[in-house]
């Protein structure tokens, strides 16, 4: 079966997966992916030299590797914290933390002795730590303004529970975000802060397609008595869900070639900063509109008066028609004898006005 013909099913209501339902599950896998990121976030963020200060010199020298540049500055620093990357223009860029003391004329000087080049040919550039303090200030109040916008918007145009929802989502993915990130030892540049706002705007965009759908499908809900609040939210992610793994699909092929080939096989170390943020993020935010946002939106509904009463109302509606099917089966099987059934009328045996005439006269005469 092609993936269009089940986004129809789905659409339709003739096959459905119940991500409401299954709501603890996806709570629990969320309470574990979170707990680990925040294991991995305990143990501290690998800081670019942006955030922490430090020192940049870019070597211009052809064939210069990147093993004998890493050899010849740890050699100067004594120890094995620089960093050494290739550029797009083949020049060799390292990078030297403040914490190593090492004055820049003086690293400048033993390192183009090193490998064999002219301090001219070394562009050494200093940046102090109150840079990186202020511009994780910024990104800090933009954060903070973003996600009350977030709030404001989603209970204007939605309602508060489901600015509530949105929001547990997005601090869900940035948690996971930022805990791969401190997992991995990935060093976090301005690159990596604008990749965690993107996905973000991913996530929100996501899970505000879903509750439109889910809004759509539960107005008037209280008129009816068929189906509850979750199940009704769970028909509307059942209709977006193929739209939402063909988004995700295509956002993450992209990505996944700047941070696997670019930076991974390639080896421009610099895609990894956004790339990675942008993979891990817009994974979790696919999930978080499908078993995170949507289920606790439900829980919230299914927790006020007119819900409850609904709730109420279909289950004993329920009950009643599975009582009535009971009944109706239990006269198919007994309300008649074989010997009652008039000859030439067997596929009638359950029709009461066929039982009335034939009872008590011989077959074939009226």
């Amino acid at each position: 079966m092609s993936l269009r013909n089940i986004g129809h099913r789905l659409y339709q209501g003739e096959v459905s997966f119940d991500f409401v339902g299954r709501r603890k599950i996806w709570y629990s896998i969320s309470a574990v992916i979170v707990l680990v990121a925040a294991i991995g976030l305990a143990m501290g963020l690998h800081l670019g030299i942006e955030f922490k200060g430090g020192s940049v010199y870019t070597v211009h020298k052809p064939g210069l590797s990147v093993s004998q540049a890493k050899d010849a500055a740890n050699k100067i620093t004594g120890s094995n914290t620089a960093l050494v990357q290739t550029t797009d223009k083949g020049d060799v860029r390292v990078q030297i933390s403040a914490e190593e003391s090492v004055p820049a004329a003086t690293f400048t000087k033993e390192f183009s002795q090193a490998v064999g080049v002219e301090e001219k040919d070394i562009n050494a550039q200093v940046i102090g730590p109150s840079w990186g303090a202020d511009i994780s200030k910024k990104a800090l109040t933009g954060l903070i303004v973003f996600m009350v916008l977030v709030t404001v918007y989603l209970a204007i145009a939605f309602e508060w529970r489901m600015a509530v929802a949105a929001l547990v989502a997005l601090i869900h993915d940035l948690l996971i975000t930022i805990g791969v990130y401190a997992l991995v030892g990935f060093e976090v540049t301005p690159g990596t802060v604008i990749g965690f706002l993107t996905i973000l705007g991913y996530s929100l965009y996501d899970t505000v397609v879903v509750f439109d759908t889910v809004k759509e499908n539960t107005q008037g809900l209280t008129k009816q008595s068929r189906r509850t609040y979750s199940e009704a939210a769970n028909h509307g992610l059942n209709q977006t869900l193929v739209r939402s793994i063909n988004t995700t699909v295509v956002a993450l092929l992209p990505v996944s070639a700047l941070l696997f080939i670019g930076g991974g096989i390639l080896g421009a170390g610099t895609l990894n900063d956004i790339s990675l943020a942008l993979f891990i993020g817009l994974a979790a935010g696919a999930y978080s509109s499908i078993c995170v946002a949507t289920p606790l939106l439900a829980q919230l509904k299914e927790q006020t008066p007119e819900m409850k009463a609904l709730a109420k109302r279909v289950a004993q509606r329920r009950a009643s028609e599975a009582k009535a099917a009971e009944e109706a089966a239990a006269r198919g099987e007994d309300g008649m004898i074989d010997e009652e059934v008039p000859a030439g009328m067997v596929g009638q045996r359950n029709q009461p006005t066929g039982r009335a005439r034939g009872k008590g006269r011989p077959s074939g005469k009226r």
